[in-house]
């Protein structure tokens, strides 16, 4: 009997947890205006995370800004730091269908910077508030081994302790 109890309990846990990882986070009917402010907003990393490692963040990671207009461009700073690479720059859009949300980002140097065929990516929104935005994105590596990135970023003007963590 004992047997059984456990059994069906350990059979809720695993049926819990694969209904936790199906949910779709819905985007809210301003997202466009959460992501992009009234006419610009610019968000900087809190954490990142490499298939669900927390990752170490040093100067790129810390000084690397994004800003997301109302018009739909986008653009990052990376080309204004030293030895960070050049900048992103590409139009947005926010797409909504049966599997959440996602910031489509469209542009000629995308397929360079982000190590991929195509001239667009598309970003998955996990949350999304007014200082919230999750990225996940798969992220193929220069050695051709893809990773999921899950990006938790804030607004550049938010004080974030521990943003360069180390183990």
């Amino acid at each position: 009997m004992n047997l059984k109890i456990h059994l069906l309990i350990f059979s809720l846990i695993i049926l819990s947890c694969n209904d936790e990882e199906k949910k779709v986070f819905l985007v809210p009917e301003n997202a466009v205006e959460l992501i992009s402010g009234d006419t610009i907003k610019t968000w900087k990393i809190a954490k990142r995370f490499n298939d669900g490692h927390r990752m170490n963040m040093g100067d790129c990671f810390l000084s690397y800004r994004v800003s997301y207009s109302r018009n739909s461009n986008m653009r990052d700073n990376s080309s204004e730091n030293i030895d960070c690479g050049e900048s992103l720059e590409a139009n947005w859009q926010l797409i909504t269908n049966k599997n959440g949300g996602f910031i489509k980002l469209t542009g000629d140097n995308l397929s360079e910077l982000l190590n991929i065929d195509e001239s667009y990516k598309y970003f998955k929104i996990k949350a999304l508030s007014q200082n919230e935005l999750v990225l996940q994105f798969k992220h193929k590596q220069f050695s051709n081994k893809s990773t999921i990135i899950v990006d938790h970023l804030v607004p550049e003007n938010v004080l974030v302790e521990d943003r360069d963590f180390h183990n």
